[in-house]
């Protein structure tokens, strides 16, 4: 996989604004990466040096509509955090 196929999205909520003090990011990742191609991808698309990443797997909740019911779609999310001497990675332009 590229390294843009493994990251889809940052995840931007209120705690994941509050981790990015501590050099902690979220990404929503595919569901098929590990955690070393999370660090490769991270590494070569925004150039920082990766310290740790932990991964987190969602299941599909169980949605309806009327009497048809179905799954919404699985997610991986994964929290990267950097090294102290790495740059920070810049997600909001100012």
């Amino acid at each position: 996989m590229e390294a843009r196929d493994i990251l889809k999205r940052p995840v931007i909520t209120e705690r994941s604004s509050e981790l990015m003090a501590e050099k902690k990011y979220t990404f929503e990742v595919d569901t098929r990466a590990n955690k070393t191609q999370v660090k490769d991808a991270v590494e070569e698309i925004f150039g920082v040096k990766v310290e740790k990443v932990n991964v987190l797997n969602y299941k599909g909740k169980f949605k309806r509509v009327g009497r048809y019911g179905g799954y919404t779609n699985k997610r991986r999310k994964a929290i990267v955090k950097l090294t102290a001497d790495s740059k920070e990675i810049e997600l909001f332009e100012v």
